[in-house]
């Protein structure tokens, strides 16, 4: 099922012709869709080592281009595993956007099944945080979401549609609370800017690799510190915002980021993502948890 209006169709057949035309030498490894809660990109796998990306649709495509440009940069600095760009295909006839070929990542998507000590892996990840931070931000295009209160429209009308399955009164006195957080006004630092779940791999029990880089850029800290209520319980929670020393103003502003993309999804993948609107309906309550 399809996710998005004017959504490209794309199927193991199509990936099939692109490799053959534009990478031979890869023509005959078997090709495999991967089942995922993504919904950026189509990915399939290609043999034991490698995977193809394919934007779903066009407004997306620089997303994969900031990848393939900027991946290479950051990933020598960086102490988790990030995708690793192979080759880049070109539009053809009945795929109209450019792709790419990366480096299979093995790993599962965060789950506290899998997770041996939540505690280790929020350091782990909040150890990514800072070295994304620490990076050099010349030239690096910009990142993260508008001001808190340029979104407050889209938020409350989404709280509304998601009143069924959230507690909608308790989201809004949320929101409203996180709306007095002071507006950003420091220096701009490298961010992911989407660390959920899906794109957090576990391996072993340990935090190994983060994925899915389509907007990262520099902006405001804030845009990071989402993972808190995104991937972690009270526990991670913790050890995640003391490892980060967020302070009170980013902490709340985060928390409204967080709540605002958590209630946006709801509503948008009712239908055709149910794995990724559970996974936002667990962060909107881990926000309200941590709102009391």
């Amino acid at each position: 099922m399809k996710m998005h209006a004017g959504e490209v169709d794309i199927d193991g057949e199509l990936i099939e012709r692109l490799v053959a035309a534009q990478f031979p030498r890869l023509a005959d490894l078997p090709i495999k869709a991967v089942q995922s809660t993504g919904t950026v990109n189509a990915l399939y796998r290609l043999g034991d080592h490698l995977c193809a990306r394919l934007p779903r649709l066009h407004s997306w495509v620089q997303d994969l281009e900031k990848e393939v440009t900027w991946l290479p940069r950051l990933a020598p600095r960086l102490s988790l595993r990030v995708p690793e760009p192979v080759a880049q295909g070109h539009p053809a006839r009945g795929y109209p956007f450019p792709w790419a070929i990366y480096r299979w990542i093995e790993g599962h998507p965060y789950g506290d099944d899998l997770v041996s000590d939540e505690s280790q892996a929020a350091a782990a990840l909040a150890q990514f945080v800072i070295e994304m931070r620490r990076v050099d931000p010349g030239g690096a295009p910009r990142g993260g979401r508008r001001p808190l209160r340029e979104l407050d429209a889209a938020t409350r009308l989404a709280i509304t549609a998601a009143q069924r399955v959230i507690d909608s009164e308790a989201a809004a006195a949320a929101w409203a609370s996180a709306l007095e957080a002071p507006a950003w006004d420091g220096t701009p630092v490298w961010i992911h800017t989407d660390l959920l779940r899906p794109n957090l791999l576990v391996d072993g029990g340990r935090l190994c690799a983060v994925i899915d880089f389509g907007g990262v850029g520099v902006g405001d800290p804030a845009a990071d510190v989402i993972a808190a209520w995104s991937v972690f319980s009270q526990t991670g929670r913790a050890r995640f915002r003391g490892a980060l020393e967020v302070d009170d103003g980013t902490w709340n502003r985060a928390r409204g980021y967080a709540l605002h993309q958590a209630v946006l999804i709801i509503p948008y993948y009712s239908e055709t993502n149910p794995g990724f609107v559970a996974l936002a309906k667990r962060t909107v309550e881990e926000v309200l948890a941590d709102s009391v």
